[in-house]
């Protein structure tokens, strides 16, 4: 979705222009024209944001106010003195404290300045949101304005309303593996753990499995959070605030997206919760929230009268009152991909036939229609709507008036180490749960998604607070973790049925049809189709695999968790009596290029290793032998037929899954039969779109595959993505590579730390390394070059577009001019090099009997360091090729130059 569609009103193309020719015009205008008092009420409006937005820019702008003499020296060493130790909000929020405490001619200046501001992506976007909302944003900012007194004769079903909210609210309840406590209840201020919400989100195809795709995306988001790109919105933040302007009074809509299980339920119970408690929006006076899953059970024509009488009978005949001041309410509607019905913005009919809008929220209409028109402001225009929905229903929306677009992220930093803090109450299990998380890469990446962190506490639980079990057993795949998840559940409850094998088996083959059709709720009828019967839902272990929402009007029932309901899937192939044809089974899954199958099939994969199946036989009985020498002939098949067609990047893709096969299997002789021989492993690209980008997971799992294979020789990860987190999993195995390609990769310093590492390694064989477009500078060059000078395979090295600068480039010299560095061929292109490193450069070189290739192109050289390259060229005698195009050389400088090519048989000098 683009981000800038829908939010708030157009302007006209007259502004579009003046906007488009003169950025700073419309706003250095505006400031002119206000006086100290609004000047005063627009920073304090957007205070927040502009926290977040100056943390990268406070030190450039403390400056600006300290050379106008709005502070002093000492105020901006400790603006500065903050943000040089990390501490960058903490500095921002100190500089907007001074410049409150100023006075008006201070803040007249920061506004000013923020002009000069072009490379704070926040502060730009703030900017441009004021010059959208017109000339006079006063309009927007005034909250609250033209909200009526409550009538007192409504202030008693106000009370019993926010109560009535409070006591719905005040707990949460989570399912357990316990006999005696099946469910658990927490207070949910106890429990709750804030989760990171960004003011903006993206629309994206389902290539992958949903939850893996936005895992996916979650290093890149995280990656630009920390470069301060995205702003956090807190839920107080959606409606009536600097995120939510708007010219038109006719209402606004927050939609807030987020993958499966990352907490957007718990986010609006935590919302409803706050308000009732008087928290947060004061001025809203009253709430009301509906699921979706709810709405599917009305198949009938309703009023919005009757909808809310459903749920809060206590209303009586007052509603009539509460449409008189529509600005005062709110409507939440949570889970829109749950709903059965279509709801379609850009459906014209919508428009212009009656039929298909409500306006009245007396009159009879279908559910659609009447949540239609409340988004769409058609239906009691001036209430504020906020609607949740995975990314991959967020289409819906996009022609709908959204006043907010909001994605969560889930827990990012220590947000993970607080949730499972917040789950055990024993710390000291918690401490030892999260150590395991941590040292595990693929779990603790999981661990964004808070249902992946319960799934992990009540799998992990037991074995750090059972003596009798030993710590080597503790789960380090999915298909192990997800393994000790049912097996905790068959042990607590297993004696309540009398044939747990034949109850999971139907289970599983209800979860397989629900993956095949992409369906995640079941209803009666489905468990009539196989034999269950609803009582071995309501009691025993089965009330723990699959969950049902008692606030439903007709019980559904649905697993905890999508890959939970994978997991079972999986369990049933290895559980029938008669597999049938599995290979064709699982090879036709394999294939659905959606991606729906992707996590089923490696659990089937995983299950066929006897440390995940193990377990589980305990309480089931042994799997098919059959079954799982099929499954294992069939991923050695695909292993084999990928590494082969692997060159578009749908074989990378598939590649990369069956090596994701290959290592749940956890089957040593089946690796070793399939990749041990392999010398070739490319899944980037000299052309960036053909390149696959890959998770820190994806690289726990080539690191996994690397290790079992003793003949690799070329590893291409161009263009991956990488970064440092992936980069540290993939770390172990490097070495081994004799061709290492890794550039724009954005591995940064913290990377070449790592990759240094390897370099250092006695057995190294890495011969051939590009490092270009990786973000380094001049901090890694000291490692680099230490470790460079011990290695002695390294013969050619490109670390061309970087930010390496003179003093890095003097630091790696140091390693050039050791007589046994075996370099010959160095790319240092592209790097802010001046005049000043080039007898860093002669001095290192002049000595060198290796290289043969330099190159030294776009780079700042001129004239002056004419006769030290002269020099270098001369002396080092093992030079054939050196490359200055694209520097700053006069016609005499490049001539001098040009003319050395005589000076031996085989020189090439290119300026």
């Amino acid at each position: 979705m683009a981000e800038g569609s829908n939010r708030g009103g157009d302007p006209t193309s007259s502004t579009r222009m003046r906007i488009d020719t003169d950025p700073n015009t419309a706003i250095t205008e505006f400031l002119t024209k206000c006086d100290d008092y609004q000047l005063f009420q627009l920073t304090k409006f957007y205070r927040d944001r502009i926290e977040q937005a100056i943390e990268e820019g406070v030190e450039g702008l403390s400056l600006m106010l300290t050379g106008e003499d709005h502070f002093s020296g000492q105020e901006y060493h400790k603006v500065t003195e903050l943000a040089v130790k990390g501490n960058r909000a903490d500095s921002s929020k100190l500089l907007l404290n001074l410049v409150m405490e100023k006075g008006s001619q201070a803040r007249r200046v920061m506004w000013e300045s923020f002009l000069k501001m072009h490379r704070l992506p926040k502060l730009v976007k703030i900017l441009k949101e004021m010059q959208k909302l017109g000339p006079d944003p006063f309009d927007y900012m005034d909250i609250g304005r033209g909200l009526s007194e409550i009538p007192s004769h409504l202030k008693d079903v106000q009370q019993k309303h926010k109560e009535t909210l409070r006591v719905q609210t005040e707990t949460l309840k989570v399912n357990t593996i316990l006999i005696k406590e099946k469910v658990k209840i927490f207070q949910l201020v106890t429990l709750y753990t804030e989760l990171t919400v960004i003011s903006t989100v993206r629309d994206r195809t389902l290539v992958e499995h949903e939850l893996l795709a936005r895992g996916r995306d979650h290093e890149e988001w995280r990656e630009k959070h920390l470069r301060r790109e995205l702003e956090k919105i807190r839920t107080d933040q959606l409606f009536q605030s600097s995120f939510s302007q708007r010219k038109s009074k006719s209402g606004s809509t927050a939609a807030v997206s987020g993958v499966a299980g990352i907490g957007k339920t718990t986010m609006v119970q935590k919302i409803i919760y706050d308000w009732a408690t008087g928290k947060i929006y004061p001025h809203l006076q009253f709430v009301f929230s509906f699921k979706f899953r709810d709405l599917n059970a009305i198949n009938c024509r309703i009023n919005l009268r009757n909808l809310i009488l459903d749920l809060y009978p206590y209303f009586g005949n007052i509603l009539g009152e509460l449409w008189k001041n529509p600005e005062g309410l709110l409507f939440i509607f949570d889970g829109l991909d749950e709903f059965k019905d279509s709801i379609d913005f850009a459906d014209n009919r919508r428009n212009t036939e009656a039929d298909y809008i409500c306006t009245d929220p007396e009159d009879q209409c279908e559910v659609s229609d009447i949540v239609y028109s409340l988004i769409h402001h058609k239906l009691l225009p001036g209430c504020s709507v906020l609607v949740t929905s995975r990314p991959t229903e967020l289409h819906v929306l996009e022609k709908a008036e959204i006043s907010v677009w909001a994605e969560i992220l889930g827990f990012v930093g220590e947000e993970r180490k607080e949730y499972f803090n917040k789950f055990f109450e024993d710390q000291s299990v918690a401490a030892a749960v999260f150590k395991h998380v941590e040292e595990n890469e693929i779990l603790y990446t999981m661990c964004y998604n808070p249902s992946y962190c319960w799934i992990l506490g009540l799998s992990l639980g037991p074995f750090f607070t059972q003596r009798d079990r030993k710590q080597q057993k503790v789960p380090k795949t999915i298909t192990q973790l997800y393994s000790y998840y049912i097996y905790n559940i068959l042990k607590n409850h297993g004696r309540e049925i009398e044939s747990p094998r034949d109850v999971l088996l139907k289970i599983g083959e209800m979860a397989y049809t629900g993956v095949s059709e992409k369906k995640i709720v079941f209803r009666g009828g489905d468990l009539i189709k196989y034999n269950l019967q609803p009582s071995q839902f309501l009691s025993g272990f089965m009330m723990e695999l699959l969950g049902r929402d008692d606030s439903a009007q007709s019980v559904v029932y649905t697993f905890p968790h999508l890959t939970i309901q994978e997991f079972v899937a999986a369990l049933a192939q290895f559980l029938t009596p008669d597999p049938g044809d599995i290979r064709k089974l699982l090879s036709e899954a394999h294939n659905k290029d959606d991606g729906r199958f992707e996590i089923f099939l490696r659990f089937v994969a995983g299950l066929s290793s006897s440390q995940s199946a193990r377990p589980l036989e305990e309480f089931l009985g042994p799997f098919l032998h059959q079954t799982i020498c099929r499954v294992i002939d069939w991923v050695k098949e695909m292993i084999e037929g990928q590494i082969r067609k692997s060159g578009s990047k749908t074989g990378k893709r598939n590649l990369l899954n069956t090596l994701h096969y290959l290592f749940e299997s956890q089957n040593t002789a089946l690796a070793r039969a399939t990749v041990g021989s392999v010398e070739t492993l490319t899944f980037g690209d000299r052309e960036a779109e053909c390149t696959l980008q890959l998770t820190p997971i994806d690289c726990a799992v080539l690191s996994h595959v690397i290790g079992l294979c003793d003949t690799i020789k070329y590893l291409d990860l161009e263009y991956c993505s990488i970064q440092c987190e992936g980069f540290q999993r993939l770390g172990p195995g490097l070495h081994k590579c004799q061709v290492l390609r890794l550039g724009a990769n954005k591995l940064r310093d913290s990377g070449v730390k790592l990759l240094s590492a390897a370099l250092r390694n006695p057995d190294c064989k890495i011969m051939r390394l590009w490092l270009w477009d990786n973000g380094l500078t001049a901090s890694c060059t000291e490692d680099l070059s230490s470790a460079l000078s011990t290695n002695r395979s390294l013969t050619a090295l490109n670390v061309g577009c970087n930010n390496l600068g003179d003093s890095g480039v003097k630091l790696l010299s140091a390693a050039l001019r050791n007589p046994d560095c075996k370099i010959q061929e160095l790319d240092i292109s592209d790097n802010r090099l001046t005049d000043s490193c080039a007898e860093d450069l002669y001095s290192a070189l002049r000595t060198n009997r290796s290289l043969t290739w330099l190159n030294l192109r776009t780079n700042s050289f001129t004239d002056q360091s004419v006769p030290a390259l002269r020099s270098l060229i001369l002396t080092c005698r093992s030079l054939e090729w050196i490359q200055l195009v694209e520097n700053q050389f006069s016609p005499n400088g490049k001539r001098h130059l040009e003319s050395l090519r005589e000076s031996r048989h085989r020189l090439s000098v290119v300026v």
